[in-house]
Formats: C-alpha cells, structure tokens, sequence
C-alpha cells in the first residue's frame, strides 16, 4: 500500500515538474550543467517510478567518478546542436528514470533529416557539417570511456571490500549491487547512443552521396572509419584499454588504439 502511494505521489510530482520541464542545460562540450529541477527533483520521482517498475534502485551517494562518468556519457545522449535529433524530451524523462528505456526506438533517418531541411549556402556545407560532429565526438570520446573505466574500477573496489569487510549488512550489499546494476545500465545506454549516432552519420553520408555527390564526402567516410573503432570497443566493453586505474596498472591494452588519436576538421566553413 505505501508503494501505491508512494507512486501517486510521485505521478502528480512528476506532472507538476513536466510542465514547467526544458531539456536538461548543458555548457562546454555538451556536458551537464548543474540544475536543481533536473538533478535533485526529477531523479528523486524518477526513483520511486523505478522502484515501482521493480528496478534496482541504489540509495548510495554518487561517488565523483560516477558523477563524471554521468555528466560525459550525457553529451552522447543529447544532440542540442541537431534540433532535438535525439528527442530531448524523451531522453530527459529516461535519464530521470520516470520512464523506462526509450531510445531503442529511435529513427536513424533523423539527423539527415535535418540536414536535409537546413537552409545551407552550398551543399559541400553539409558534408562539412557532419564531419565537424563527428570530429566533436572524436575529441571527447577518449575521456569518455577514462570515465567509464574509472567508475568499472570504482564497483571492482566495492565489489572487493564487501567481501572482506564482515561489518558490511545486507542492505549496504543490496545498495551496492543495485549500484552495480544502475552505472551498468547507464553504460549500456552510452555504448547503444554511440552506435546510434555512427548509425546516423553513415546513414546521412549515403544519403548525400545521391543527392549531392562531393568529394568532401572522402573526408567524412575517414572520420567515421576512426569513429567505428569506438564504436566496435564501446560494444565489446573495451573502456580500460591504454588507461591506468588503481595500483598503477592499465587496461588489457598497453598502448592506446589507433583510433584514439584526435581527428579534428580544422576547416572554416560558413554555416547557413
């Protein structure tokens, strides 16, 4: 019965927070900006909405690798600079937990779309266009999966100290499994938006291919060759390559991939 009401409660929150909702602010590099509507009151109803759905619900403090892992991982799940290519909206609701996973119905076809219905001066701008997005994940994605494999290595160590330290309860193991199973779930949100997002950029390509052929599209094709290295780790879980996590030690791979190396479109080109 509390749950029940628990839930009502949280449903007439929720409404009463939507409507006056935006998506979430962002500041450099799309990374999170701090907003108490979106950090403090949606993820507290977006809580109880989850417990209801008999998800794993942690009552743990995020550690400061978590929240850096967060606040990186979110750029990937936004595209302000796409007119809500990703469906903000919607993307906020999931972060928030108030609604269940979404992103999985997203279309490929929407970033052409926007491209295609942007007044541009000249249509090489497009090709232009897409590669200075991808140049932008390029930049940050290193970082990125540092982020990740700092906060895999943050449930390895807690993983290590419940096992070994017999003041630890039942319920601070609950917490901290369903901590476990929350950075997993969000993890496997960051890896199924990267894959949508190269999905989005070839998708383009191909279709700028027919429309307007260019041969700036060579340019592009090399940058999503470099971004389907990231892609290809992201899905084999393969964060820790080349980073140094705790007592000094790397990942399986001493020397970074090559597709780690920066790719940056450094060329002036007016937009519109």
């Amino acid at each position: 019965m509390g749950k029940v009401v628990a839930w009502g409660v949280a449903c007439l929150l929720a409404t009463a927070l939507l409507g006056a909702c935006t998506p979430r602010p962002t500041g450099d590099f799309g990374r999170a900006r701090p907003s108490y509507t979106h950090d403090v009151a949606l993820p507290a109803v977006g809580r109880v909405f989850a417990d209801a759905r008999d998800e794993p619900v942690s009552s743990f403090n995020l550690t400061d690798q978590e929240e850096e892992m967060h606040n990186r991982v979110w750029r990937f799940l936004v595209a302000p600079h796409a007119k809500d290519w990703f469906f903000d909206f919607a993307t906020e609701l999931q972060r928030t937990r108030i609604a269940a996973e979404l992103d999985s119905r997203f279309g490929v076809d929407r970033y052409y779309l926007w491209l295609h219905n942007t007044a541009y001066q000249s249509s090489p701008v497009r090709y232009s266009t897409v590669g200075r997005h991808i140049a932008a994940d390029l930049d940050t994605l290193p970082d990125t999966f540092a982020a990740i494999c700092a906060v895999i290595e943050v449930d390895r160590q807690r993983a290590l100290a419940a096992a070994e330290l017999r003041s630890i309860g039942p319920l601070a193991r609950a917490d901290m499994l369903a901590r476990r199973a929350e950075n997993n779930t969000r993890i496997d949100w960051f890896v199924r938006a990267l894959g949508y997002r190269y999905g989005a950029y070839n998708y383009a390509l191909d279709q700028l291919l027919v429309e307007t052929p260019h041969a700036q599209s060579m340019a592009v094709d090399e940058a999503l060759r470099r971004l389907a290295g990231f892609v290809s780790r992201a899905e084999r879980r393969d964060f820790c390559a080349g980073v140094i996590v705790a007592g000094g030690e790397r990942g399986r791979a001493a020397l970074p991939s090559r597709y780690e190396s920066q790719w940056i479109d450094r060329e002036v080109v007016d937009q519109k």
